[in-house]
């Protein structure tokens, strides 16, 4: 049986970590994909950030070492930035929690209330 929330996970990310913690305390079945070890392919990212309804650039940790080093200050098309997110995913904003193709960056953890 099909979960019914999908959640981009970083276990080592409190904010994550309180999302998972969040949906067991409502007792809401999910799905949680690991996204460091399972990486989204373009058309997956390009899924999820149109569920989220924001741009490529908006998912970006910016305060990312990666980030820093080689995409600040630069101007990139949503296919370029979906590119970096996959070639260094620990720029990818988390968690995401995605239910019935609606989807929220759950900081804080409240923000899955939305997909109720």
């Amino acid at each position: 049986m099909e979960k019914e929330f999908i959640v981009y996970h970083n276990p080592r990310c409190s904010k994550s970590r309180l999302a998972l913690q969040y949906l067991d305390n409502k007792e809401k079945e999910y799905e949680v994909v690991q996204y460091l070890k399972e990486l989204p392919s373009h058309n997956e990212l390009k899924r999820v950030i149109g569920q989220l309804g924001i741009s490529a650039e908006d998912l970006v940790r910016k305060g990312e070492s990666d980030y820093k080093e080689n995409f600040k200050g630069k101007l990139l098309t949503d296919d370029q930035w979906i590119d970096a997110m996959i070639t260094y995913p620990k720029l990818i904003e988390r968690p995401i929690v995605i239910k019935s193709g609606k989807a929220v960056i759950a900081r804080p953890a409240e923000r899955i209330e939305e997909l109720f």
